[in-house]
């Protein structure tokens, strides 16, 4: 199955923003977290439409760095009040399993889309055993993530479960700097696994 097959140039932030306005009340969404800094501001876009669920579900970070993030993205849903918590099983062996072969290839490429549907797919089945209306992830705030790729593999995961968004857009990204700013967020320089941490290691 391919899951990348999604039109050129969509944009995803304006089918969010056209889903969200026919929504009658709010919606329960589960939403797929990669840290604190860019949950921040998809959060503060969120929270008005859904009720919301965050889950940290990276199994490509390694431990410590995974405990670091995983406090920081507690902190930050305690001290606003702006969704829940899911926690689940951390096995980085299921990111090594998924990425198999493709340890050599540069951040950004089919490495990275293995990545992206195996924290996805987990997203998915979670959010069809919890009774979810909706699930997204906020990889799509990063300038440096494909929201193409994202978007496709959510499609075609969830079908009309999968909330399409680019965070980034509307300044997104931006406003995750200034809101890690006011909360005092632990940000980091790298994706999160090994082999991000190597290729900033030779930069």
């Amino acid at each position: 199955m391919c899951y990348y097959s999604v039109m050129a140039k969509t944009d995803y932030d304006k089918l969010m923003r056209e889903k969200t306005e026919s929504l009658c009340g709010k919606k329960k969404l589960l939403l797929h977290c990669c840290c604190a800094p860019c949950s921040s501001a998809c959060l503060e876009r969120l929270k008005e439409n859904f009720d919301i669920t965050v889950l940290f579900y990276n199994p490509n970070i390694e431990d410590e760095e995974y405990e670091r993030r995983k406090a920081e993205l507690i902190r930050l849903v305690k001290s606003t009040g702006w969704a829940q918590i899911m926690d689940c099983d951390h096995d980085t062996a299921e990111f090594y399993s998924a990425v198999k072969g493709l340890e050599d290839l540069r951040e950004g490429g089919e490495r990275c889309f293995k990545c992206f549907e195996l924290r996805l797919k987990k997203t998915c089945e979670l959010a069809k055993a919890g009774g979810f209306d909706y699930f997204t992830t906020t990889l799509t705030i990063s300038p440096l993530k494909n929201a193409e790729k994202i978007n496709g593999i959510g499609f075609a995961l969830g079908g009309d479960m999968w909330l399409p968004s680019d965070f980034k857009k509307r300044n997104g990204y931006l406003r995750s700097i200034e809101l890690s700013k006011e909360h005092g967020l632990y940000r980091q320089d790298y994706c999160g696994c090994i082999f991000s941490e190597r290729e900033r290691s030779k930069a």
